[in-house]
């Protein structure tokens, strides 16, 4: 039951940061809000494994570093967040959030993939039926207030692209954990990364007040998000875990229709949602 618990935290955290950052990016554009995110973010687990190495006795907050790990862990965070987020930014400028959404939520087809061919493991029919439903339902979900322009063929890989860098870092980073096994790790060594590639690529004026509370939120939830994530995979299949976390529009939906102004649910909308929850319940049975 831990890696199923621990991949719907991180899908509720990565929801709640969506709703976040649509507040947020009312006060600065997407390229300072990305800045600070990932600033914030990496300045958390930074924190949290501080405390984590002052509190635990001699090794065991972060287990026995490895250096084969640490590799792994840094070559992450050379795209993930920060390739992801300048992907998927574009293409909500190019395709609108609607078709950009339904995208780029087949990244857990690429983490099932990619844990097939580096990590040898094999979903079952269940998992397999499961995985191809949340992927329908939550594509359902996102395209249910429909496409309202037209669009080139060549930008679909903007989301694509992103969802491949989303699906392919999490059996990545499983066998990066094969060698340090300690998410925390995992999570604060990649977002250091992150943090000097965006300090280094990104430029954006100085944020008000505002926007670097709002922003701060949100790198607050996507690094709890992200540290739970890897602790699911140190503990459970990349075939179990990742369609759960790609669960987290469900969240944002959610969160939205607790919010004022919330209009009703179209019925696309409602069929995705049965279609996901039935896909939840087939990869738990399997």
């Amino acid at each position: 039951m831990a890696p199923v618990v621990l991949a719907l935290l991180a899908s509720c955290q990565f929801g709640v940061a969506l709703v976040v950052t649509q507040f947020a990016l009312r006060h600065a554009p997407p390229a300072a809000g990305a800045r600070i995110s990932i600033l914030a973010s990496a300045a958390l687990l930074a924190a949290v494994a501080l405390v984590a190495a002052l509190v635990a006795p001699a090794g065991a907050s972060v287990g026995i570093a490895d250096w084969r790990g640490a590799a792994v862990f840094a070559a992450v965070g050379l795209v993930f967040p920060v390739a992801v987020t300048r992907l998927t930014f574009e293409a909500n400028r190019r395709l609108g959030p609607n078709l950009a959404g339904a995208l780029g939520n087949l990244a857990p087809l690429f983490a099932v993939l990619g844990a097939l061919l580096l990590l040898a493991q094999v979903p079952s029919p269940s998992q397999a039926a499961g995985l191809a439903a949340i992927a329908a339902g939550i594509a359902a979900i996102s395209l249910a207030r429909g496409i309202d322009r037209a669009w080139p063929l060549a930008a679909a890989f903007l989301p694509l692209a992103a969802a491949a860098i989303r699906g392919l870092i999490q059996p990545v980073t499983q066998w990066g954990l094969a060698f340090w096994p300690s998410p925390l790790a995992a999570a604060s060594i990649g977002y250091a990364v992150s943090a000097v590639v965006v300090l280094a690529t990104v430029r954006a004026p100085r944020p008000s007040g505002l926007a670097l509370a709002w922003f701060a939120g949100v790198g607050l939830c996507n690094g709890g998000a992200v540290l739970t994530l890897y602790a699911a995979l140190a503990a459970g299949p990349v075939a179990l875990v990742a369609p759960l976390v790609a669960t987290y529009p469900l969240v944002t939906l959610a969160v939205a229709r607790l919010l004022p102004g919330r209009v009703a649910l179209p019925p696309a909308a409602r069929a995705g949602i049965a279609a996901t929850v039935a896909g939840v319940m087939l990869l738990l049975a399997g």
